[in-house]
């Protein structure tokens, strides 16, 4: 065989081989034209650029010998087939209305052919009305399939999340609402086509929010586990989560915005910079238990990669003391921290919540797949201080490096606001519960300020009291996390395409 450039590809990232045309395939390769009839074959692949980019791009090999041409595309193919870890039949939900609706177009220009070439069969549902996909996971046989792609924003994300461990957990005999239970991991592994305003699980989980680049991680069978948070009130559950649960400026801002729905992704910046103004601050009372078993810190600079040793061991370290304690009798020995106060923002993170415009996120060192949360205090300060905490997310300096901010790596916490613990304590105080507390750092402006509210993922959850629990590695993603660098293409397998050449 004869080709006419060097290609070094490993073969967990080759996505097809196919017989050529050689007529199809006008390429000027000198002596062998004067030759008897050329037989060729074209292996597609992964070809990784900058900023985690992937392509697919194609290298071509001729030959005079027909049968050795077939020897090489049934080799290669029969490598493929050995791949266990890549999807054969997926279900795809895409998202028609949001963000600049085009994720129909999206996936049919973009991934459909990807994976056609891979050949990737899909059925595809496209959602009529919200949780048609959560409410339709409910009653498909989900097990057919070997994972389910949501083509949308982090809201169509979370809506496929919430239907497939839903339904995991009712074909397991699992009572959701109780938030001691130990959820049943989820095994059917979810893809993320970005097509929506805001697509931050994507771009903490791959790196950058590309269709492109996603359908080849989904093509190629990446496999990348993920912590969830149950949120539960009452012994009612509420919501999973698996990015961001923000009280106060960042509950406020998604409570603004939703009322202007109509600005498009720019309600965002106009509601961030009414709500900085505001600057309202509320009283509550956290409890927290310590996740003891991580192997990292919040202020470690240690970032979750690919293959991160820390989420790896803190997962072994975790199951060793459920092995050992069971999980009830953990949680009882566990002691409980508390801490009281007025806090400007009340933000537990997953992931590092990283995006274009903050790319070290929140909390830079938070974990994927590492069993906690970070939690982030931000206490009562002045507009001044607060702006320079805000600012710290868009540069290189250490944002936790403040007097007034207090960071914590936790495996469970609970949030009571002052209001419900002051309306616990006395039911017949009406008066404070209808018309709230006027805001005390601005008398003149008669602010009617009651609770904030918890974004969950970008949804609003109505209860200001609640009770967080992560779940290590609850679900799976196709994805591989964020390499260290993409554009590195050393240390090939000794299965890669060029070796057996």
């Amino acid at each position: 065989c004869v080709h006419t450039e060097n290609c070094f590809v490993p073969i967990s990232e080759i996505i097809a081989v196919e017989e050529t045309e050689f007529n199809k395939k006008q390429r000027n390769i000198g002596r062998w034209q004067k030759m008897a009839k050329l037989h060729a074959f074209t292996v597609y692949y992964v070809k990784k650029a900058r900023n985690h980019r992937w392509r697919c791009s194609d290298v071509t090999f001729w030959c005079v010998d027909k049968h050795l041409c077939n020897q090489w595309i049934q080799a290669l193919k029969e490598l493929l087939e050995m791949q266990k870890s890549r999807p054969k039949q997926l279900l795809v939900y895409i998202n028609p209305y949001g963000g600049k609706r085009q994720g129909k177009k999206i996936y049919e220009q973009k991934v459909a052919p990807l994976f056609s070439l891979a050949s990737v069969s899909t059925d595809v549902v496209i959602t009529e009305h919200a949780n048609h996909a959560k409410d339709n996971l409910f009653e498909v046989n989900i097990y057919k399939y070997d994972g389910v792609v949501c083509v949308g924003g982090d809201g169509m994300f979370s809506e496929v999340m919430h239907g497939l461990i839903g339904r995991m957990q009712k074909d397991s005999g699992i009572d959701q609402n109780n938030p001691k239970a130990s959820l049943v991991q989820c095994n059917i592994r979810i893809g993320i086509i970005p097509a929506g305003s805001t697509d931050c699980i994507c771009y903490s989980t791959v790196g950058i929010s590309d269709p492109v680049t996603s359908a080849l991680h989904i093509i190629v069978g990446d496999c990348q586990p993920l912590d969830v948070s149950s949120v539960h009130h009452n012994n009612t559950f509420l919501k999973y989560s698996v990015s961001l649960l923000g009280y106060g400026f960042y509950g406020d801002i998604l409570k603004d915005s939703e009322k202007k729905r109509w600005m498009g992704p720019v309600r965002y910046d106009y509601s961030g910079f009414k709500t900085f103004l505001s600057h309202h601050y509320y009283e509550g009372t956290i409890s927290y238990q310590p996740a003891k078993h991580t192997h990292g810190s919040p202020r470690d600079k240690e970032s979750c990669r690919t293959g991160c040793y820390i989420c790896k061991k803190s997962e072994e370290q975790l199951a060793e003391q459920h092995k050992e304690h069971g999980l009830k009798h953990e949680e009882a020995e566990e002691e409980w921290k508390v801490i009281k106060g007025k806090f400007l923002a009340i933000n537990a993170v997953s992931m590092s919540c990283a995006c274009p415009r903050s790319p070290k996120g929140l909390s830079p060192a938070a974990h994927l797949a590492d069993g906690s949360a970070d939690l982030i205090l931000v206490r009562k300060c002045s507009r001044f201080d607060f702006l320079r905490y805000l600012v710290r997310h868009t540069n290189q300096d250490d944002q936790f490096d403040f007097p007034f901010v207090d960071v914590y790596r936790v495996k469970c916490f609970q949030f009571t606001s002052k209001l419900s613990e002051d309306n616990e304590s006395n039911v017949l105080d009406l008066g404070k519960k209808r018309f709230g507390q006027f805001c005390r750092d601005h008398p003149a402006c008669c602010c009617n300020i009651v609770n904030s509210t918890w974004n969950c993922d970008g949804e609003t959850l109505d209860s200001s009291a609640i009770e967080v629990r992560v779940h290590c590695q609850l679900m799976k993603l196709f994805a591989r996390g964020i390499e260290e660098n993409c554009k590195d293409e050393a240390a090939y397998s000794q299965s890669s395409v060029e070796q057996l050449l």
